[in-house]
């Protein structure tokens, strides 16, 4: 029998990696599925070329909070990268032998298997995770002054006192003129930094619209009444790329909008979404369908399935809020694809 060269041999090997906070696990299989070499890697540069440099391998991953980074390495040293969904992955998450050698060459045991059992993940660019950033950014700050705005009101009230009902830029200013001077010493600093929260939520709102002028695709987008600049900006760079999807549909499952489905035999019960995917464009599509089927939405044939859905009381009108986020994904994606601006009452074919 003719012996393999060293270089062959590394093309017929999987590679599965358990990522960790500044050390990782690996485990090496050959083409027989026998772990040839295990070891940790520093999650850094010059540690994973030093480990991973050479012939192409096939390597799997878990996504997480560094996965996008390594993976981009690693696939700059010309290896296919598979980053496997966690979510779906029960055998390795609920295993009660679960340590991260282990948990390494069973991400190597499926790589080499099937790919598809990983239920495989695209990351976005680094460009678009820097551009996402700044959203998510403002959201940690809009979430942050609504902890201290909802602090500052239970404070006031526990002295009879009520703040201020809108939130503006000068909301701590004109809170703290109406409270009584022994409150100042305790509620000042808290309210000064509400102010500065407001300040820097305005000058992400600027960024934000200096992102969006440079992605054309969003103005099909923004004709869609109740969809604005931070919905449309925020679906465009979490997709990342519209063809990735071959049916617009099945961006709601991405999105987590799908109902689950346990159905054995003549038992078919209704659940509740999958709520995997990203939760904060969840969230945004969720506030858009508020708006659709709201006092304030434009007549059209999605609020009209809307409202038709939540006649019979309150958990009829839930499920049609997320009805209608999940048709407003579709939608989105489909006039992504082909450039169309929205029509509240598209013919029938």
């Amino acid at each position: 029998m003719k012996k393999l060269s060293k270089t062959q041999k590394q093309m017929t090997e999987t590679i599965g990696i358990d990522l960790g906070d500044k050390l990782s696990r690996y485990c090496v299989l050959d083409q027989d599925g026998e772990a040839v070499e295990e070891g940790t890697f520093r999650n850094q540069v010059s540690s994973i070329e030093m480990h991973f440099s050479g012939s192409p391998r096939r390597i799997a991953l878990e996504a997480g909070a560094q996965s996008a980074w390594i993976s981009r390495e690693l696939q700059r040293l010309g290896h296919e990268v598979i980053v496997a969904n966690p979510r779906q992955l029960k055998w390795i998450t609920a295993s009660d032998n679960k340590n991260d050698p282990v948990d390494a060459r069973k991400l190597a045991m499926l790589a080499r298997a099937d790919a598809r059992l990983l239920h495989p993940i695209q990351h976005r660019t680094a460009e678009q995770q820097s551009q996402l950033l700044v959203i998510r950014a403002r959201d940690a700050m809009l979430r942050a002054r609504t902890l201290l705005v909802n602090m500052a009101r239970s404070a006031g009230k526990g002295f009879g006192q009520r703040l201020p009902p809108s939130i503006t830029a000068s909301f701590g200013a004109r809170a703290l003129a109406c409270l009584p001077a022994e409150l100042h010493t305790a509620l000042r600093g808290l309210l000064e930094q509400i102010d500065a929260l407001s300040l820097q939520i305005k000058i992400y709102d600027q960024h934000i619209g200096e992102l969006a002028a440079q992605h054309p695709e969003l103005e099909p987008l923004h004709s869609i009444p109740g969809v604005g600049t931070l919905t449309a900006l925020t679906f465009v760079l979490t997709l990342g790329n519209a063809e990735r999807f071959e049916h617009s549909r099945d961006v709601a499952g991405y999105l987590g909008l799908r109902p689950k489905q346990r159905q054995s035999g003549a038992r078919d019960p209704q659940l509740g979404i999958t709520k995997s995917g990203n939760g904060y464009l969840r969230k945004l599509l969720v506030q858009c369908s508020h708006h659709i089927l709201g006092h304030w939405g434009k007549d059209s044939a999605l609020r009209e399935w809307g409202l038709a859905k939540s006649e019979g009381g309150k958990k009829a009108t839930l499920r049609a809020i997320v009805g209608v986020a999940r048709k407003l994904a579709v939608l989105l994606h489909r006039m992504w694809v082909t450039g169309e601006k929205y029509k509240p009452f598209p013919k029938m074919v």
